[in-house]
C-alpha cells in the first residue's frame, strides 16, 4: 500500500511539472472555430456552424485549473425530414446558443490538458427551414426549450499561446417539447491564451 501512495504522489508532481501557469494565474483565451452538430432521435444529418467566443482560466493547482467562458454556437440539424401539411419534407434545424462552459482543465503533459465540466446553453434564436415546391420556407420553431444543459468533454493542446480544443459536447435536456430530442456537438476552435 505504501508504494502505491508513493508511486501515486511521485506522479502527479511529475504531472505539476507540466504545468503551463503558476498558481493562482488568470488567463483569458479568444477564440473561433466550427461545430459539427446533430439532434438525436431525428435521424437528420450533421450541420456545420460557428462557434465563437471567450474562456478565462485560473489555475488552481500546479495540475488543475478552472475555466469559464461565454460562447456563441450555431447547433441543430440537416436533412431531416418532417411532416409538413402530410408531406414529408427535407428540412434544416438552425439553432443558436450563447454557452456558458464551466470546466475543470487537468494538464497531463506539458500543453496537453483534459476537459470535463458542465455547460448550460440560452437559446437565442431556432428555425426550422424547409424545401418545399422548388423554394426555402422557413418557420419559427416554438416548441424549442429555451436552456439545453450538456457536459462538455475533451482535449486541449497550447503552444506559444496558440490553443487548439476538441470537445464533445453530450446534450442533457430535451430540445423539443416533448420529445427525447437531445444535442449532440463536436467543435474544434483555435484560440490565444494570455495572461491578465
Amino acid at each position: 500500500m505504501k508504494k502505491i501512495i508513493i508511486i501515486a504522489m511521485t506522479a502527479l508532481m511529475a504531472l505539476g511539472a507540466n504545468a503551463q501557469r503558476p498558481v493562482g494565474t488568470i488567463s483569458l483565451q479568444p477564440k473561433v472555430g466550427m461545430t459539427i452538430a446533430n439532434l438525436t432521435e431525428i435521424n437528420g444529418e450533421t450541420k456545420l456552424g460557428l462557434v465563437a467566443g471567450v474562456e478565462g482560466e485560473y489555475q488552481i493547482t500546479p495540475i488543475v485549473g478552472l475555466s469559464a467562458g461565454l460562447l456563441y454556437s450555431m447547433e441543430g440539424s440537416s436533412g431531416t425530414e418532417f411532416n409538413l401539411n402530410n408531406r414529408n419534407v427535407a428540412s434544416k434545424i438552425k439553432l443558436e446558443y450563447l454557452n456558458v462552459p464551466i470546466l475543470a482543465n487537468v494538464y497531463i503533459s506539458r500543453g496537453l490538458a483534459f476537459k470535463l465540466g458542465v455547460q448550460p446553453g440560452f437559446k437565442m434564436a431556432s428555425e426550422l427551414s424547409t424545401n418545399a415546391a422548388a423554394r426555402d420556407v422557413k418557420h419559427d420553431l416554438d416548441n424549442v426549450n429555451t436552456m439545453n444543459v450538456s457536459i462538455p468533454i475533451g482535449l486541449s493542446y497550447e503552444s506559444r499561446g496558440l490553443v487548439l480544443d476538441a470537445r464533445y459536447n453530450w446534450g442533457l435536456t430535451e430540445i423539443l417539447d416533448g420529445t427525447d430530442t437531445k444535442s449532440s456537438v463536436f467543435q474544434v476552435t483555435l484560440g490565444y491564451k494570455f495572461d491578465l
